[in-house]
């Protein structure tokens, strides 16, 4: 892999940083810990004056706020940067492709040491990337891979594959053909189910939409499901932008085009809580009821955002998926202290996340299901969402 070596100055600077926030400085963002480590003084190995920590800058491109799970990773990463003694540039593109490219611009053109990336479309920043390699700015990309370039040292994920074999579990495991333990449930169908993918410019799309069809084909073969919109290719069911009103749109269409008669739905392939639902407010307009138990179809999901997890405690929506981001934005934390430190950054993946130019090294995190019965566990007792967030469906 393509590691920068950088100026001593800055690798003693992070050191530094890291030394401090070991002997248990201020909290995250706090004054006490930006202070202490700015006052640092340090000498390079060159004989230069070592840059304070503080001096050090971290941009952090976001792509949205439209999603609470974007503002709690921005709100993270900059936290766990702040932390280190870091200052943080973070800024949001509210879903847009020039603005994010022009905040990422600023950010090189400003002389940030380096930058954090959830790219609004994973093709359109290789422009931005260049410029960054020529100031020497380390970039890791965060979450959703950025494609077409070498210009990128490391991403930092979970395991989207994975993520994508749990959203097809869940939806089997509402349907009763799979018991939650994986075994083989007393359901055999056939259920009508539909396909719903992520939005296409989005990398992590293509391994959701894999890893769920990896478990869901099977039984579209053996005639336990069957879609009878016959829209099974990613090309078909993707969702631009991840819109919900999209979603919503797309499900009005498959009930009036393909549901006629006695065709009902039984279940639907989501791959985003608001995707989820955008889905679940065009069944329940069409009379399909408002709850599991009196007849809405099962719906997954992703991203355990707090409307839906209500909507899960309420039996309306049937599961989401768990992706702790608190912990994704403590390990591009850790990713970047090694980056910024000259060192090589530690990859658990090394084979999977071809970007069209090379595969880039890469850390993934696990995730979870999240089920009416686990909500507590998983998302109260871990501290992601308080009884009463989930209570009223809103963050505190």
């Amino acid at each position: 892999m393509r590691v920068r070596k950088y100026g001593s100055a800055v690798a003693v600077a992070a050191a530094t940083a890291l030394v401090l926030s070991a002997c248990g400085g201020g909290g995250a963002g706090s004054s006490e810990s930006t202070s202490s480590a700015g006052g640092t003084d340090e000498s390079s190995s060159d004989g230069g004056e070592a840059p304070a920590a503080g001096d050090i800058t971290v941009g952090v491109s976001m792509p949205t706020q439209t999603s609470e799970r974007w503002i709690a990773d921005g709100d993270a990463v900059k936290a766990g940067f702040e932390d280190e003694g870091y200052t943080v540039d973070l800024q949001f593109a509210n879903d847009d492709i020039p603005t994010q490219s022009q905040q990422v611009d600023q950010m090189i053109t400003s002389g940030v040491d380096l930058l954090i990336i959830a790219a609004i479309d994973g093709t359109a920043l290789s422009g931005q990337l260049a410029a960054a390699a020529a100031a020497d700015i380390p970039v890791i990309s965060y979450d959703r891979l950025i494609r077409d370039t070498e210009d990128l040292d490391f991403y930092v994920t979970f395991d989207n594959f994975e993520v994508g074999v749990q959203q097809g579990t869940s939806l089997l495991v509402g349907l009763g053909v799979l018991n939650a333990d994986g075994t083989e449930g007393t359901e055999t169908g056939p259920f009508n189910i539909e396909l719903f993918a992520g939005s296409l410019d989005d990398n992590n799309a293509k391994f959701f939409f894999d890893g769920a069809m990896s478990v869901i084909q099977p039984y579209i073969d053996s005639g336990v499901l069957v879609v009878p919109s016959n829209q099974t290719s990613i090309d078909q069911v993707a969702t631009l932008r991840w819109q919900q009103e999209v979603a919503q749109k797309r499900m009005e269409d498959l009930l009036t085009a393909s549901y006629s008669g006695d065709a009902e739905v039984d279940g639907v392939l989501s791959p985003y809580d608001g995707i989820s639902r955008g889905i679940i407010t065009a069944l329940q307009n069409a009379g399909y009821g408002t709850t599991i138990a009196d007849g809405l179809p099962i719906v997954s999901g992703q991203d355990a955002e707090i409307a839906s997890v209500k909507l899960i405690a309420d039996g309306v929506q049937f599961a989401t998926i768990f992706k702790d981001t608190r912990k994704l934005a403590d390990q591009a934390v850790a990713t970047g202290n090694q980056i910024l430190a000259g060192e090589e950054p530690e990859a658990n993946n090394t084979t999977d996340y071809d970007n069209g130019v090379f595969v880039v090294p890469s850390y993934l995190l696990e995730s979870d299901i999240v089920y009416a019965d686990n909500i507590e566990s998983l998302l109260v007792d871990s501290g992601y969402w308080t009884a009463d967030e989930v209570a009223s469906g809103q963050a505190g």
